[in-house]
């Protein structure tokens, strides 16, 4: 074993045994060399070895600190990873009374008759009635799919995966806000893709970076979240996607805009709208109706339906044809119209909840989102404000689960603020807690955040 590795070693039995605590910064690497009575080149690498086992982070300018945790996967998005009693990081929003509205349309689907053809299997296509009931619903006033364009997955993330996997192939590059849905870090990683954070602003990414990045590689396609963004809050202004509309058609680059949150903005156009011909629009029933009994929808550009059709099939991204039946009745009877009503209402409500007890913060949100991007105060930051709010029962996202890494060198570095910001930044998500647990979090969080994280810099001797 080599001496920096007995070094690492040590400081690695003091972060596991509670001696350095969550938030201690290291000192320099000189200071530490010179503690140690080391070279200098050893302590840098400690440090690396340090980093490698998810022990410490550095932020450049700011120092080594000791992590609070590992970045969470995806996972804690998607499905229950914590035991925390208020959970934050889970987002599936539920109106009152939600159960009482879906049960009329489910009762049909119980005859033996009827449960006989909706236990049939559906191909990526649906059903007739089902595509026309999804391009009634997923139209706006200055966009209306075809029927033949609709496609049905099992729910949205699935219709991203058949998506990507359409339109790239391994090793090829997508490019991707500075920070994003973490799911799709994940898929890509699965896929063999290569996320390439672009440079943006308050109005989403910017056109000028979408074309040096394709002139210093090729692009096969872009994924965004041009409407309340995952985890920002924001909506791109009409001005920003006709700009970059113009500049994708240059390019012929394709897009997978991925409007899952849309329903919350009522009269907003999607990208698609600017951009027919390139765009596939992910959208589904997980966040409108349920995540457990749920469909995902996929529109393709005209003609494209037969090669997307066969990416969902070949993934086993299909819609199940109960739920399809299911969400066919939902759509028809009005009860999806009812619950993204009731829903909205329910946005708002929480959003004053986050007005009411954060005004003293930074915290960047929209009054019709279901979630808030909060920079926290000095000197707390992503991790040890988790860990802190993780013990106190509330579980938050850490800011740099959202945030793109770079693949490597490119033109314009600024991306890299944005995702390096994510270091001091946490993701409330505000559904899926009741009203009253959200607020009282909110409080906790908020008095938490006045004060100041326990430890201080340096090691022990």
């Amino acid at each position: 074993m080599h001496d920096y590795q007995r070094i690492a070693d040590r400081i690695a039995a003091d972060i596991l045994g509670g001696r350095l605590r969550p938030g201690h910064r290291l000192p320099p690497q000189r200071s530490f060399a010179r503690r140690h009575g080391i070279a200098a080149s050893t302590a840098g690498r400690v440090y690396a070895e340090l980093v490698r086992r998810g022990l410490v982070v550095g932020e450049v300018g700011r120092g080594t600190f000791v992590r609070a945790a590992s970045v969470p996967s995806g996972r804690a998005l998607a499905e229950p990873a914590t035991t925390a009693p208020v959970n934050l990081e889970l987002n599936y929003p539920t109106a009152p009374g939600q159960a009482g509205l879906l049960t009329p349309a489910l009762a049909p689907l119980l005859r033996p008759d009827v449960l006989a053809e909706a236990t049939r299997t559906a191909p990526a296509t649906g059903t007739p009635a089902a595509r026309e009931a999804a391009a009634g619903l997923l139209a706006t006033a200055g966009w209306q799919p075809a029927a033949d364009q609709v496609l049905f997955s099992g729910n949205a993330r699935q219709a991203i995966a058949g998506a990507l996997a359409t339109l790239v192939r391994p090793g090829g590059r997508v490019g991707i806000d500075a920070l994003t849905y973490p799911l799709v870090k994940e898929m890509a990683a699965r896929l063999g893709v290569t996320l390439v954070p672009l440079a943006g602003d308050a109005d989403g990414i910017r056109p000028d970076s979408v074309a040096a990045a394709h002139r210093a590689a090729p692009l096969s396609a872009l994924y965004l979240q041009p409407t309340l963004h995952n985890p920002t809050s924001a909506t791109m202004p009409e001005t920003r996607r006709r700009r970059l509309a113009a500049e994708l058609r240059q390019w012929g680059l394709p897009v997978v805009e991925d409007r899952i949150w849309s329903f919350l903005a009522d009269g907003t156009e999607p990208f698609a709208a600017f951009a027919p011909e390139l765009t596939y629009v992910v959208d589904g029933l997980s966040k409108r109706v349920a995540p457990g009994l749920t469909v995902g929808f996929l529109v393709v550009p005209p003609g494209r339906a037969e090669q997307a059709g066969g990416a969902l099939r070949s993934g086993g991204w299909t819609a199940g044809r109960f739920a399809l039946e299911a969400a066919l009745r939902w759509m028809a009877d009005g009860t999806v119209a009812a619950l993204v009503t009731a829903k909205r209402a329910d946005a708002a409500r929480r959003q004053r909840l986050v007005t009411e007890h954060l005004r003293d913060f930074a915290v960047r949100t929209d009054p019709r989102s279901y979630y808030a991007w909060w920079h926290l105060p000095a000197p707390w930051r992503a991790d040890t404000f988790t860990a802190a709010a993780a013990a106190l029962g509330i579980a938050v996202t850490p800011g740099p689960s959202f945030a793109v890494p770079s693949a490597g060198p490119a033109p314009d570095r600024s991306p890299g603020a944005a995702a390096s910001g994510a270091a001091d930044c946490v993701r409330l998500g505000l559904a899926s807690a009741p009203s009253e647990a959200l607020g009282q979090a909110l409080r906790t969080l908020a008095s938490l955040a006045h004060g100041t994280p326990h430890g201080t810099d340096g090691l022990p001797s």
